[in-house]
């Protein structure tokens, strides 16, 4: 053989050694994150999913793909985006956030696993059937987050003496919001204080939501175990320091107080179940995971702001006090 012929036909052969390597090589496994709300208000969130991820032996962009779908709370368009990922083929759906998301991605795919994390009782809401085994392919991690409004209420009315009136700051398009309000009302009655609700979904309604709070002259202020008050945090912080209004929000962006999981536990726990699930396991056979840890969380510098004193009883008991 001539020299010219060898390397045409070992140039042949490296030609096609990469594309036959490349056919034997396993897919990179692909996951869909679907969430009602937007990128920059869920940035800690995916950060700590990532994280819990990679702890988990799957690392972004190395042996693991996310696909990501927001619906910037336009939640009319999560059927679509969960049809979307549904199309792609995706290993694995992971949703956050309120329900709407896991009720979409539920609709759209009986086959593919779906991890979801969110503050609903999922069975009350019709996502599992039973928490220990939920069957099927649905399963996650509950934040318990409307569990929690006693003990945020009571830290609140401790902090803020002599409520007459509370606004309720709450998201009509979240499915949890009517039993919420009745849960509120309730708490209302029996606490001799009245219970003022004030719907808003947007950036806009929070602003008008707020004003009208100060024109209504409500002595403080809970807002629902909704995504949109989580993302919109440091919005709610600007506007509580603005008409002087105390309340029950994210203290790590400026809030007052607040009581609840840890924000970046949930979504590790939901990273380690995916990576279960990626390594075969089914998702029926794994039991809705339910947090046993709880904090209390104080921002003492936007108290002295509000012109309140926290009682000394409250910070011996505070996980966490920003100074």
């Amino acid at each position: 053989m001539r020299r010219r012929e060898f390397i045409t036909v070992l140039g042949g052969a490296a030609a096609t050694w990469p594309l036959a390597a490349r056919a034997q090589q396993p897919a990179v496994p692909v996951i869909g994150y679907l969430n009602g709300g937007s990128a920059s208000g869920r940035a800690a969130s995916v950060t700590a999913f990532l994280d819990g991820l990679k702890q988990a032996g799957f690392t972004e962009g190395a042996n693991v793909h996310v696909e990501f779908r927001w619906a910037d709370y336009q939640y009319d368009q999560l059927p679509q985006l969960a049809a979307d990922l549904v199309r792609r083929q995706v290993a694995v759906i992971v949703t956050s956030g309120a329900p709407n998301s896991t009720l979409a991605a539920k609709a759209a795919t009986l086959t593919i696993p779906i991890v979801f994390q969110h503050g609903s009782d999922p069975v009350e809401v019709g996502l599992v059937p039973r928490m220990n085994r939920p069957g099927g392919n649905v399963t996650g991690v509950t934040t318990v987050g409307r569990e929690t409004n006693p003990k945020r209420l009571e830290f609140l009315r401790e902090l803020v003496p002599g409520i007459k009136t509370l606004g309720f700051l709450v998201n009509p398009g979240n499915p949890n919001t009517r039993s919420e309000i009745r849960e509120m009302d309730a708490r209302a009655s029996a606490g001799a204080f009245r219970l003022q609700v004030f719907n808003a979904g947007s950036e806009g309604e929070i602003d008008a939501a707020f004003a009208a709070m100060a024109r209504q002259r409500v002595d403080a202020f809970v807002t629902s175990i909704d995504q949109v008050f989580g993302d919109r945090a440091v919005q709610i912080a600007a506007l509580m320091a603005r008409y002087r209004l105390p309340g029950v929000s994210d203290p790590r962006a400026g809030g007052l107080i607040n009581y609840g999981t840890s924000l970046a536990d949930g979504p590790r726990q939901v990273a380690f179940y995916v990576a279960r699930i990626l390594k075969g396991e089914k998702p029926g056979d794994l039991p809705v995971v339910q947090p046993t840890k709880f904090e209390l969380v104080i921002n003492l510098k936007t108290a002295k702001a509000l012109g309140l004193v926290v009682p000394p009883a409250m910070l011996a008991r505070a996980d966490e006090v920003i100074e």
